[in-house]
């Protein structure tokens, strides 16, 4: 006896995959209407009608430390989804991001039921840990690949794989910004520099008060051609926000600065140039076309150990999609203030020419319609099933 409806788990272990799922259940309810989507997510997937039966609230853990502490959570997120694949079979899984988690799932899921397991945005295996693609070949029936430096990788190892573009280019159509009071960097001559010193608290403590030292810096040095210069400081995430705000009141250049909460978009949409942590956020930068400073820094260890495993020529997404340095990169002890001010202020005078650059990333993402097509290939597994 046929199913009433297809029935379609997904497992995002991230904030970042919980945003992404979103976007693909409202596209298999659209291209699939009645389709029944369970799985573990958070308030976006939820916000699109998926049942989350596990939140990832308990799970986003980042650091070798927060993730021991969360073995047990873990743990209990895996057994709760092997409880569901028995009770609940779904017609197909589809595996988004966090690939400690959800390539073991996979395996599981080979072993012991018959259905077709797709990956969309898939671990990072062109920047470490390739051996991962050997699992990857044996427990995915599709991979749906999201950036155009990954095919000929899969297309080596001879998987299934489809590239459906970035979602990204989605969530940032090309359009110009609509202008207002606070949003007029096409209309005025004062500067306004956004910092953006990423998602997690270690690169808060890290960043944050390198780019605060860089601004005093930048303005001593511009403050006669830009007396109005403004700092907008990205705070993205809730909980982060107190830690911010400490680090900036405390800080002798803090009064330059302005806090703004929410998506970076309305950092984007006002600043003429931003200092940001290595990250998704810089691709979205390039998508807003606006120029970048690239800048990390890690622990000695850590970085030693990056310096073995870690294969690519660049660290950032907009450099490792245009194969060039359209954003500058600075990185462990070039990530300084003296560095990074220099670069800003070299920067400056160049500004529409490195806007021009910018434009090549989202050339070579190519079109939107990730998630929808992305939904289409899961439908197509099925259907073949």
């Amino acid at each position: 006896m046929n199913k009433p409806t297809r029935h379609i788990m997904i497992l995002a272990g991230e904030p970042s995959g919980d945003f992404h799922g979103a976007a693909l259940v409202r596209s298999l309810k659209f291209l699939s209407p009645g389709t029944r989507i369970t799985g573990i997510g958070g308030k976006a997937m939820a916000g699109q009608g998926a049942d989350i039966f596990f939140s990832i609230d308990k799970l986003s853990a980042m650091g070798l430390i927060q993730v021991i502490k969360q073995i047990g959570t873990i743990k209990q997120a895996f057994s709760l989804v092997k409880r569901r694949l028995k009770t609940d079979l779904p017609d197909a899984v589809v595996l988004i991001d966090y690939p400690g988690f959800n390539l073991k799932i996979a395996a599981f899921i080979k072993q012991h039921y018959d259905i077709p397991v797709c990956y969309y945005i898939a671990p990072k295996v062109w920047a470490w840990n390739s051996k991962r693609l050997d699992t990857i070949a044996k427990v995915t029936d599709h991979v749906a690949l999201i950036f155009p430096f990954e095919i000929p990788i899969y297309k080596a190892q001879k998987i299934p794989s489809t590239y459906v573009g970035n979602p990204l280019v989605d969530e940032y159509p090309q359009t110009l910004p609509i202008l207002n009071e606070d949003n007029k960097k096409s209309l005025s001559d004062d500067l306004v520099i956004g910092l953006l010193p990423g998602s997690r608290s270690a690169e808060i403590d890290k960043l944050l008060p390198v780019m605060l030292d860089a601004a005093g810096m930048i303005a001593k040095n511009i403050a006669k051609k830009c007396p109005h210069l403004k700092f907008l400081i990205s705070s993205g995430i809730k909980q982060h926000e107190e830690r911010i705000q400490h680090i900036v009141f405390h800080h002798p250049n803090g009064y330059l600065c302005r806090i703004v909460t929410g998506r970076p978009k309305q950092i984007f949409d006002r600043a003429n140039l931003l200092i940001a942590a290595s990250g998704t956020v810089t691709l979205e930068a390039a998508l807003n076309l606006v120029p970048t400073v690239i800048i990390y820094k890690m622990s000695f260890v850590a970085y030693q150990l990056a310096q073995l495993l870690v294969k690519t020529k660049y660290i950032g997404l907009a450099n490792l999609v245009v194969g060039s340095q359209v954003m500058p990169e600075l990185i462990q002890d070039n990530a300084n203030a003296v560095t990074i001010s220099d670069t800003v202020l070299s920067m400056i005078p160049e500004l529409e020419n490195h806007r021009q650059q910018l434009h090549q990333v989202r050339r070579r993402l190519g079109l939107p319609g990730a998630p929808k097509r992305t939904a289409a290939i899961i439908l197509n597994l099925i259907h073949n099933h």
